[in-house]
């Protein structure tokens, strides 16, 4: 059998286990979307999630991954920077990153930074960049400063994100670098990230790109001069 029928009784912790040690991927696949689900206690889950981690199809170990974040038990931290920092796989890295972003909690900013600087695929950069938004914590600006620096539009997208979740208000002139960026991605999230920066510079910003030719550019503009209103 490989799916569950909505109209039975969730499956018991030991039916899911059996399930886990399943040779078809489906069937370990659909065993942890049941262990993920919100009826379903992170500490009773956690044993299962743990087997897991251990598991040869990177979609299952990025699932017990996902798994840790959003139902968070007291090892979820030191695993999931055990994982960023040693999973062979860069998807599994970089699911390790934003789980560490949706836990919340700051004693990671150093595992993120050094994963920045010493991870070398572009997604899990782009990952930690955007946890360390999560994170809103200003002692990650420098490592945010330098994916500006890349070159690389997605994770300067992802940079511009973050420091605008962080509110590092300080660091506006550089955000304004890229309103007239040529990639319409990057001016609509200098257009996010202004939002949540309520000084003039960012209003005349603003209020400039509210005239972008990129109609989502002009209307990310627009909703963020609104945000931008309520924050003075």
């Amino acid at each position: 059998m490989t799916s569950f029928n909505p109209n039975e009784p969730p499956p018991s912790l030991q039916d899911l286990s059996e399930r886990l040690n399943s040779l078809n991927l489906k069937t370990r696949v659909l065993a942890m979307l049941e262990l993920q689900k919100k009826s379903m206690p992170a500490q009773a889950a956690y044993p299962l999630v743990q087997r897991a981690l251990q598991d040869k199809a990177e979609r299952v170990r990025g699932m017990a991954v996902f798994s840790l974040g959003i139902k968070p038990v007291r090892e979820s931290l030191p695993q999931l920077i055990y994982i960023l920092e040693s999973d062979p796989d860069y998807n599994v890295r970089a699911i390790a990153a934003g789980a560490l972003g949706d836990l919340g909690d700051r004693r990671a900013i150093g595992a993120l930074s050094h994963a920045f600087f010493e991870d070398t695929h572009w997604l899990v950069q782009f990952s930690t960049a955007v946890a360390l938004g999560n994170l809103k914590d200003p002692q990650a600006i420098g490592v945010l400063l330098e994916a500006l620096g890349k070159g690389e539009s997605l994770l300067q997208e992802a940079a511009i994100m973050a420091l605008g979740e962080i509110g590092a208000d300080e660091q506006i002139p550089r955000i304004l670098d890229f309103v007239a960026s040529e990639n319409w991605l990057i001016r609509k999230r200098v257009a996010e990230a202004l939002g949540n920066m309520p000084t003039s510079q960012s209003q005349s910003a603003l209020k400039y790109l509210s005239y972008d030719d990129n109609s989502q550019v002009a209307e990310a503009a627009k909703l963020a001069l609104t945000h931008w209103a309520k924050l003075l």
